[in-house]
């Protein structure tokens, strides 16, 4: 079982908070289009035996993509690659882009799963952070995909943003709620290096909301979620019974993922790889015979190990002693139960059989804990 993701770099504007790879240039679309396609197709070799249970287009925005060209990405997929008829397929998508036309192709082209980054309804909120819709699309996106017969929706939101009282946080899940949304993926505001908000931050342009009152936010959200049935399946994301994320749940089991598109990553189980952070350059490359667009790491035994700790231990499934012992080896499995240890005394996480969460107390210091396991 693997997963299957395409970065679109693209965004109509950029967005103060984010640090991820983009352009806001949309003049090498169709050309990126044609370089997916041939990267698609380089790339069967290293994961022809892999069967494909989820494929997701994220970005940047997927969205400014047309139909006919989102297609062809997953016609040209379903081609090279062992792809189940029953596959998740995701599409990120900002609320502007979601006509309600847009969304009824969309659904017959087999998107079967919408992330919608909404962030906020308030207008305050979205034009703090540079958003390019309002909370009335924001509205209207979830209304109108919900009609066209798209049940799945996850809904992004962020918490932490400065002036955000807290009543202004309950007002956002009270509409989710009240949308009937299955899925909430709530992240705290970050000051990223490089990103107008960090430059804000230290030149006191805006003045990051204090700590107590981020964690009432998230403490709150997890108290109005368990009462509306949601479960705390990761850290940041919530979800009812049926409507959990299928390609994220397989990243955080550690399970292979193929990644096209320029900065997208892939892992194989034992190498991670990674594209170029470049449209020109993945462009360019990929007209030439060799399609250099990657760099690759092979993971050591304590890479692996790290890395299965960092992404499960956020999980509500936890780690695994039999895993570890399996994948790593008997004195992984000491070291684990070691460091637990002190953590079960402390009531933060808890076992289960073989199986190691966090527990309700933890989950507030998840990053500190999950350090102190870390192999180097």
């Amino acid at each position: 079982m693997a997963g299957f993701y395409v970065h679109i770099p693209f965004c109509r504007q950029a967005c103060r908070y984010c640090d991820f790879y983009f352009t806001v240039s949309l003049k090498y679309k169709d050309e990126l289009v044609e370089a997916l396609l041939k990267e698609i197709k380089n790339k069967k070799k290293q994961f022809q035996n892999y069967q494909f249970n989820t494929l997701y287009f994220g970005g940047g925005t997927p969205s400014v993509l047309s139909e006919i060209d989102i297609n062809r990405i997953i016609e040209e997929i379903k081609t090279h690659y062992n792809f189940d008829s029953k596959a998740e397929i995701t599409l990120e998508a900002n609320p502007d882009d979601l006509s309600v036309e847009y969304l009824k192709n969309l659904k017959l082209l087999g998107i079967n799963r919408l992330s919608i980054g909404i962030q906020s309804f308030h207008d305050r909120d979205l034009k703090l952070m540079r958003r390019s819709h309002s909370a009335e699309q924001a509205i209207s996106s979830i209304k109108n995909a919900q009609n066209a017969g798209i049940q799945k929706l996850t809904i992004d939101l962020i918490y932490g943003i400065p002036g955000m009282s807290f009543s202004d946080w309950q007002e956002n899940l009270e509409k989710l709620i009240e949308l009937g949304v299955p899925h909430i993926s709530a992240y705290h505001l970050t000051y990223e290096p490089g990103t107008v908000f960090d430059h804000w931050r230290k030149k006191k342009k805006i003045i990051p909301i204090e700590e107590d009152s981020s964690l009432e936010q998230f403490k709150y959200l997890i108290e109005r979620t368990r009462k509306e049935g949601f479960q705390h399946y990761e850290i940041s994301n919530f979800a009812r019974e049926g409507h959990f994320s299928e390609h994220n749940k397989n990243y955080w089991k550690g399970i292979p993922y193929a990644g096209v598109g320029p900065a997208a990553h892939s892992y194989d189980g034992t190498a991670r790889y990674w594209n170029i952070s470049s449209v020109q350059k993945y462009i360019s490359e990929s007209k030439s015979d060799s399609f250099n667009y990657s760099e690759k790491e092979m993971l050591g035994v304590n890479d692996r190990y790290n890395e299965y700790i960092m992404v499960s231990l956020r999980t509500m499934w936890g780690i695994n002693t039999d895993k570890i012992k399996q994948s790593f080896g008997e004195d992984y499995v000491r070291y684990t139960e070691d460091i637990a240890s002190g953590f079960y005394k402390k009531e933060l996480l808890t076992k289960k059989g073989n199986d190691i969460r966090i527990t309700s107390r933890g989950i507030f210091l998840a990053d500190q804990i999950i350090r102190e396991f870390f192999r180097v």
